[in-house]
């Protein structure tokens, strides 16, 4: 693949635009509109969270149908747990931006990010959308992804090319997300378009492999949000052979490309971790299954006695080895190995002398791999994690106020 510019707009057919309509208090753009010119294929994945919010419940049901049109986000208010008010004013999103495009409502993805507990001021949205929908273009890319940041503190998109068979094949991505991060499905709201030619059915196979190999496995603070919500809209405008069975021979390459597009965008949603000094890489190896081994990496992940020791770049092995012990992964001691930073700290599960220098560097390092061997089986897992700071406590502390 070749890195290209253009971000969610570089694939033929897509126009983007995002708009400051006053929803933030900062002034910032905060709503945003992703637009295919033809119809376009789509697979979704959201939240397994019960308390869902408003627009993912709507989205569930139109994303389900396989085809979409457009994307329509609001940032600074999530739109979650507003009662029978909030499905009334996500679906009003919808409805507005379907008329505004002349396009059906079940063609219209919506979404929203923000604090949650408190409904949309639609006096603000609704001409926020028609600002978006009048301001659509191919260089609209960047103002709609500042518009569904919230505490992002850099903006996260990438965009490919590629070649299936003999056809050149363009595919972008945009995420948003830097705390309550702990996805089950997706992370809080990505969204990726590209020409694809691919059917409905087999984009959601593809989908669903991509994101157990990317946002599945980052974890910030191991809280799952009320809104994730990751999308793919193919237009098929590339006019590549049409990918409609995972037989086909270029399945693999495309599921490849969006695996890796989905991952890239995951590691930038961990880099800018709320408060995060360092990028940590979990690495599990010889576990006894693919589960145990995601399930050793994970609670070390989001362990806060962790996260906490690598802040304080303090080499306290003990808590890596205990999360391991209660995550449910089967563990030996005898049979256990640590590294942090390519420095071997345990062996057979008991403390080696390490090479203090070399440790006291990996450990001040900003980007830092763990390497637990569990010596069991052959199964191996990576999970993406960071620190917590202080930074981290103060912006939660003062979210909502």
């Amino acid at each position: 693949m070749k890195k290209i510019e253009g971000g969610i707009t570089a694939p033929q057919g897509f126009v983007a635009a995002g708009v400051k309509s006053g929803i933030k208090k900062s002034g910032k753009e905060d709503v945003a509109l992703i637009v295919s010119q033809v119809p376009a294929a789509a697979a979704a994945v959201f939240t397994q969270n019960k308390m869902a919010a408003a627009p993912v419940l709507i989205s569930r049901e139109n994303a389900a149908k396989g085809k979409l049109r457009a994307i329509v986000v609001n940032s600074g208010c999530a739109n979650a747990c507003t009662g029978e008010r909030g499905l009334i004013d996500a679906r009003l999103m919808v409805t507005t931006t379907a008329n505004l495009l002349g396009i059906a409502e079940d063609e219209v993805l919506v979404s929203s990010t923000g604090v949650i507990g408190v409904t949309l001021p639609m006096d603000k949205v609704l001409p926020g959308i028609e600002a978006a929908a009048a301001g659509l273009s191919v260089n609209g890319h960047e103002q709609a992804l500042h518009a569904i940041m919230t505490t992002d503190t850099f903006p996260k998109v990438c965009a490919y090319e590629l070649t299936l068979g003999d056809t050149t094949v363009k595919i972008g991505g945009v995420a948003k997300g830097a705390g309550m991060i702990h996805p089950n499905m997706a992370t809080m709201l990505s969204y990726v378009t590209t020409d694809a030619a691919i059917t409905a059915p087999v984009l959601q196979q593809a989908l669903n492999a991509a994101v157990n190999k990317s946002f599945n496995m980052i974890t910030i603070d191991g809280d799952t949000s009320t809104n994730d919500t990751l999308a793919v809209l193919a237009n098929g405008l590339a006019k590549n052979s049409l990918i409609d069975n995972v037989s086909h021979p270029d399945y693999a390459a495309f599921c490849e490309a969006l695996t890796n597009v989905l991952i890239e965008l995951a590691k930038l949603v961990v880099r800018d971790g709320e408060g995060a000094t360092k990028f940590l890489e979990v690495n599990v190896s010889g576990a006894a299954s693919q589960e145990d081994a995601k399930t050793a990496a994970m609670a070390v992940a989001k362990s806060p006695l962790v996260k906490t020791a690598f802040f304080g770049e303090d080499p306290n092995w003990g808590r890596i080895l205990c999360a391991v012990g209660y995550s449910g992964a089967q563990a030996d001691p005898a049979r256990t190995s640590l590294r942090i930073g390519g420095i071997p700290v345990v062996s057979a599960g008991l403390g080696v002398k390490p090479d203090l220098e070399a440790l006291r560097t990996a450990m001040s390092a900003s980007d830092i791999v763990v390497e637990i061997e569990l010596g069991i089986g052959d199964y191996a897992a990576t999970v993406w994690t960071c620190d917590f700071s202080y930074d981290y406590v103060k912006i939660n502390a003062e979210y909502h106020t």
